[in-house]
């Protein structure tokens, strides 16, 4: 941790991250959509180039690797997929993906360890900010505010790379409400998802009110996925890794008696502490949990819906070899299984030989090799109006390498990809505000605003 700590400190003093023109991209692979559906700031603010990323391992998988720049490579497109859950990506009369080009621009600066940001949609403009030792910061009017929105340090564990406070997601009716909820590892090194309320000032919380929904074990301190998110039915969705070490040793991805390795769906306006919907995959089914939305997964870190399509992408961190990016068409009706630890990525892994075919798993749209990178970061899908050309480009980048990637679902189904960055950054997270522009965060203190 000494060495963490310094190697941090030293990356602080590095100057402002910068852009360069993106170069000819190594891409990673793009897949087909799985056609079945299984049920089991900167003073400035001025736009710079953006040398070749320092790696910095401070939230790597178990064994980082130092990417290698593979041979260039050409915008990849596969043909439609077939899936008839399928929602179309508005993206018609859109300049080929490859033809783009992104910079991003310093918005704040500061933070300690940034891990998230969005926004609270209550018409405020407001960004909030996620810092992993336990506060949340708020971005207004273009000024961080001394005081956090919320500081929980006291009772947040963060000893651990892969632990602390890990999201933030405001309840779709919090301008009424004032409701918000956290996820983040406790001293004893357990998850725990909560409810928040604000204070009578709009810029702090009230840290006393807090509700305790759920506590999940955590056998090992890495693998704590941390995503929440409520969906485009009104829903919270969580991500759970599959309870960290290597390996998955309790094969947690593809038991369905555990929470770990899923993306959970709770009702949080019904029952004591929560509801479950009734629509869930696995209700009444022996030995599963009634929470589970879909399985099979490593350490889902971010995922996100497309706020146009209300399509969901998960991007899903690997174990040696392989990253992800899982798709689910809007209308899925839940119950899927992505594979870990059968699968890693495209790739058989626990048994090392087997027939993907006959697995019934959904398998990812895209992967990476560890060439290029060694922990994925997913993004959002650009909805913003200030740059049209980016429309309907998702957005996931690698942590370590601090390659940026855009991959694009075509009018026809087919999907593109191009890589459209390269920045001095640990890429943590991506943001989204309430207009649907797109924020990067780098887990050193900054963040940028994606712009043309």
């Amino acid at each position: 941790m000494k060495q963490i700590l310094i190697l941090l400190t030293s990356l602080a003093l590095l100057t402002a991250c910068r852009l360069l023109p993106p170069a000819q991209p190594p891409l990673p692979t793009i897949v087909p959509v799985a056609s079945t559906t299984p049920r089991q700031a900167d003073p400035t603010n001025t736009l710079t180039p953006v040398p070749t990323a320092t790696t910095s391992p401070t939230l790597p998988p178990e064994t980082p690797t130092n990417p290698a720049e593979p041979p260039p490579g050409e915008t990849a497109t596969i043909p439609p997929a077939d899936s008839p859950t399928s929602s179309p990506t508005i993206t018609a009369n859109l300049p080929p993906l490859d033809s783009l080009t992104i910079y991003v621009k310093a918005i704040a600066s500061g933070f300690e360890h940034p891990v998230y940001l969005t926004h609270a949609g209550d018409g405020s403009g407001r960004l909030f900010v996620v810092e992993q030792p336990g506060r949340i910061r708020i971005i207004k009017n273009g000024q961080v505010l001394p005081t956090p929105f919320l500081d929980i340090v006291s009772i947040v564990g963060s000893s651990a790379t892969e632990q602390g406070l890990l999201s933030v997601a405001f309840h779709p009716d919090y301008a009424n409400n004032g409701f918000f909820f956290v996820d983040y590892t406790n001293v004893n090194g357990n998850t725990v998802i909560a409810r928040y309320h604000v204070s009578a000032n709009p810029d702090v919380a009230d840290p006393t009110s807090a509700k305790i929904l759920l506590t999940i074990d955590q056998p090992y301190p890495n693998h704590n996925g941390g995503q929440l998110v409520f969906g485009p039915d009104g829903y919270l969705y969580v991500g759970m890794g599959d309870g960290g070490s290597a390996n998955d040793p309790h094969n947690n991805g593809q038991s369905l008696d555990t929470l770990l390795g899923k993306i959970l769906r709770l009702d949080v306006n019904q029952g004591d502490p929560y509801g479950v919907p009734a629509d869930n995959p696995f209700v009444g089914q022996a030995n599963a949990r009634p929470e589970i939305w879909a399985y099979g997964l490593r350490n889902p870190w971010r995922f996100s819906f497309d706020r146009a399509t209300n399509d969901m992408y998960i991007a899903d961190v690997g174990q040696n070899k392989y990253e992800e990016v899982d798709f689910a068409a809007a209308g899925t009706p839940g119950g899927q299984n992505y594979g870990w630890r059968l699968m890693e990525g495209l790739h058989c892994f626990n048994p090392a030989q087997c027939d993907p075919a006959s697995l019934n798993v959904v398998l990812p749209v895209a992967e990476y090799d560890h060439s290029q990178g060694c922990s994925i970061t997913g993004g959002y899908v650009y909805r913003g109006t200030q740059f049209p050309a980016l429309t309907g480009v998702y957005f996931y980048a690698d942590y370590c390498s601090g390659q940026l990637w855009g991959l694009r679902r075509e009018a026809n189904g087919s999907w593109s990809q191009a890589k459209l960055a390269q920045l001095d950054a640990n890429i943590s997270s991506f943001g989204q505000d309430a207009a649907g522009e797109v924020y990067v965060i780098d887990h050193r203190g900054k963040v940028f605003q994606i712009v043309q």
